[in-house]
Formats: C-alpha cells, sequence, structure tokens
C-alpha cells in the first residue's frame, strides 16, 4: 500500500496517467485502460497509453516516447505492469528492469490470476522501489469494467433510461415517444463508443425499430444484443437489414420458429438459443456469462420498462443513467415495475440542453 514516500506530486503524476489511460477507451477491451509517465529530476521525460487491443501496452509506449535517457528515472503506471507470456505483446515487467527504472508507482494491483502482484514482485526482486495504491479507488472506478470482469465473470452493466418528470418512457404501450433533445441524444451514441455492447428487447425493435449504432460521435459501434425469447422481432427490422448484420446477436428459447431463424441466418445475424425461460424471460445472469466468456467486458442496456425491471430486479445493474426530460406525460408506460426496493448511491447530476442527467451507481447490499 501507499507508504510515506508517496507526495502530492505522484498523485498528480498518477492522475496524468488515468487521463492519458481514458484515451483508450472503447479501443482496447477486453484489455485495461492504462496510461503511463517517466518522469526524471521532477519533470516529465515520456508519457504513453494502451492505444488498441494487441498493440503495445502503456509502459512501453512510455518509455519508447523520449529520447532522454530512462536509467534513474520514476514511472508511473495506474495498473500494475504485466508478466506473463499469454498474450500478443511481451510482458512489461522485463522491459521495464532493463532500462535501469528506479522507482515504479502503480494506483492498483492487477486482479487478473495472472499476474495478481507477481508482477510488483519481479521488479522488487530486481531492485527496483514500487509503491501502489496511490488514489486507487480513482484507479478502480477507472478500470471497473476491467475488474468486474476478471474477479466475476460478468460484464460491466450500466443501464441507460429516458424518462419524463412524472416516471414515464412512453405516452401508451406500442407507441414511440421521444422524451429527449440533442445533447441527451449525443451522450447515448458517446456511451455506445465506450461499451462493447449494447443491448434491448423484442419491443424496443418492434416500436423504436433502432439502429443502436455510434454516428453523433467518433467510435466504434457496439455488438448489439437483443433478447427476444418468442423471437417476435420483425425480419424488417434496420438492425437485421443494414451494413453490418453480423454485427447483431439474438437471444431466443431454442423452441422458437425455425423459418425465422434461418433467414436470419442467412442475413448472418448470430442466434443463440437459450435452454429454457424463467418466468417468461430469457434468464438474464446465464446470458451475461455467455457474453463475458466472448470478452464482452461492458454492457449498455437500452431497454424498455421489462428489460430495464429485469435488469433491476435481478440486482444485475453497476450504474444507472436517468435522462429525464423537462415533459409530464400524466400517464403511459412507467419506466420501472417492480415491487422490491434497490439502493443507489448519486454520483453526479448535470444539465444536457433542456434534460437532466441523473447518474446513479448501484449498492451491493
Amino acid at each position: 500500500m501507499s507508504g510515506p514516500s508517496i507526495s502530492q506530486q505522484d498523485k498528480d503524476f498518477m492522475q496524468k496517467c488515468f487521463k492519458l489511460a481514458q484515451k483508450g477507451r472503447g479501443q482496447v477491451s477486453p484489455n485495461p485502460l492504462v496510461g503511463a509517465v517517466v518522469v526524471k529530476d521532477g519533470h516529465v521525460i515520456g508519457e504513453g497509453y494502451h492505444e488498441q487491443f494487441g498493440g503495445k501496452h502503456a509502459e512501453v509506449n512510455a518509455i519508447e516516447s523520449t529520447s532522454a535517457k530512462v536509467d534513474n528515472a520514476t514511472l508511473y503506471c495506474n495498473l500494475e505492469p504485466c508478466c506473463h507470456e499469454k498474450k500478443k505483446t511481451p510482458p512489461c515487467t522485463p522491459f521495464i528492469i532493463s532500462h535501469n527504472i528506479k522507482r515504479v508507482v502503480i494506483a492498483n494491483d492487477d486482479p487478473n490470476p495472472q499476474v495478481a502482484g507477481k508482477g510488483i514482485e519481479q521488479l522488487r526482486q530486481a531492485g527496483i522501489e514500487v509503491e501502489t495504491g496511490v488514489l486507487n479507488e480513482e484507479g478502480a472506478y477507472l478500470n471497473r469494467f476491467f475488474f468486474k470482469y476478471i474477479k466475476s465473470g460478468m460484464p460491466y452493466v450500466l443501464l441507460k433510461v429516458a424518462q419524463s418528470v412524472d416516471g414515464y418512457i412512453a405516452a401508451e404501450p406500442g407507441k414511440q415517444t421521444w422524451l429527449t433533445g440533442p445533447e441527451a441524444q449525443t451522450l447515448v451514441h458517446q456511451l455506445r463508443s465506450e461499451y462493447d455492447a449494447v443491448l434491448v428487447g423484442a419491443n424496443t425493435v418492434k416500436v423504436d425499430d433502432p439502429s443502436l449504432s455510434v454516428r453523433q460521435v467518433k467510435g466504434r459501434n457496439p455488438l448489439r444484443i437483443i433478447l427476444d425469447g418468442q423471437l417476435s422481432s420483425p425480419l424488417s427490422a434496420k438492425i437485421f437489414n443494414d451494413s453490418a448484420p453480423e454485427n447483431t446477436w439474438i437471444f431466443t428459447n431454442r423452441e422458437s420458429n425455425i423459418q425465422k431463424i434461418t433467414v436470419l441466418r442467412q442475413k448472418k445475424v448470430q442466434i443463440v438459443e437459450c435452454n429454457g425461460m424463467s418466468n417468461g424471460n430469457l434468464k438474464l445472469e446465464e446470458i451475461l456469462r455467455y457474453l463475458a466468456a466472448r470478452g464482452i467486458n461492458s454492457l449498455l442496456v437500452e431497454g424498455g420498462q421489462s428489460i430495464v425491471s429485469q435488469f433491476l430486479k435481478q440486482h444485475l445493474v453497476d450504474e444507472l443513467i436517468v435522462l429525464q426530460s423537462p415533459a409530464i406525460l400524466g400517464g403511459g408506460v412507467s419506466t420501472i415495475k417492480m415491487k422490491k426496493s434497490h439502493s443507489l448511491r448519486l454520483l453526479d447530476v448535470s444539465r444536457l440542453g433542456d434534460d437532466v442527467k441523473l447518474h446513479y451507481l448501484a449498492v451491493v447490499n
């Protein structure tokens, strides 16, 4: 943990690592976000971050970014340097050791069992001073996707809902209702670019016919997930007929319409046939574990009342963003339909044009 040698300067340089690491958001998954800074005589002489999956790691990029001598310098990185061989790039610890770095300052130990303190131990055995736990809570939140994925075998889940002041998402069942303005819509596109996958239910496909792509910001398109136990989504939906239908996965019951499955597969849509249902719905935890096993470590849920309520009832939500419009509908489809209570902690309130963004963290009971 942090020792007496940790200074405000160490914290400032770690904050710089966090900012650098953020540049990899949406590009490095399922790897963690990592930034690194090389400091000598109180001055930054090199910096880098993990830019894309399969590319060089932050520590290597930082050291290679400078023509200055890095011997006896301090290396700051927000995550423990890796030491295992089972990946696309060489381990970072031997590289750091070979450049005669004097001190390494780290925010978080790597929870990956293949690392989990082994990188730190290798550095110390080489005579390098190592300090850990610097701004570790901020570092853990930065890499919340990776940490949950490694520790639980489940993706990190953000639930996003748009509602009226009086708590409705639509004026009436089966009718599309636009509630939020352009600023809130841009935020949704930004979130899609940062998460590995976006999930909706069959009713959202039928009523809203969404594309679930990234258009208003620069970034990658997420994998598109549809929960459709009865396979009722129309074959004419945009999500099956755009330029990338193979980027759409439908989870459905094994007893669904075989002819429809055949047509969708001909369109290159991926069909995942699930074993059984629970209270008439697909088993969410099984689906989440299936996604995580295929490298999906973050999931944005944009569903309607049924999907929102199911995720909350089963305590499968890590964060919740409510985009509240100034409209009062006076009735219609409520945002959530559930009897159980659910504890949340408010992280942030901000204004998006005429709308308000309420950002919550789920509290583990």
